[in-house]
């Protein structure tokens, strides 16, 4: 059974920088799309970043390019997230998901094909 846990969230003030790890057990990194998610109480979930374990395409959305950049390292079967020049309106709760396949293209609702996800992180961005 694939598992996914995402940890490394926090409180951190405008302008610092934060790195999400999400932890995959029961899964090789041979062929997984896996991707970052996060929700704000009250709003639909918005999908930030994504990468293919087969081929390491990275995918990011605008609201975060530039500052977000997603990495995976297939060894210890772990993605990460670095966020930089974070804004307070990055608070919210991140999330990773995974699912057998390769993204090839930038969807911003990838994260509906998704299969498996983690219980989220929360991420406090103080002005």
């Amino acid at each position: 059974e694939v598992q996914l846990q995402a940890s490394g969230g926090g409180l951190e003030q405008a302008g610092g920088s934060l790195r999400l790890s999400c932890a995959a057990s029961g899964v090789t990194f041979d062929d997984y799309a896996i991707g970052w998610i996060r929700q704000v109480p009250g709003k639909e979930r918005e999908g930030l970043s994504s990468i293919s374990t087969s081929d390491g395409m990275t995918y990011h959305a605008d609201s975060v390019k530039g500052r977000f950049t997603i990495s995976s390292d297939n060894a210890k079967t772990t993605v990460y997230l670095q966020m930089n020049s974070l804004k307070p309106e990055d608070t919210a709760v991140y999330y990773c998901a995974a699912t057998r396949g390769t993204i090839r293209r930038w969807l911003p609702s990838f994260h509906y094909g998704m299969k498996y996800w983690g219980k989220g992180t929360q991420v406090t961005v103080s002005s």
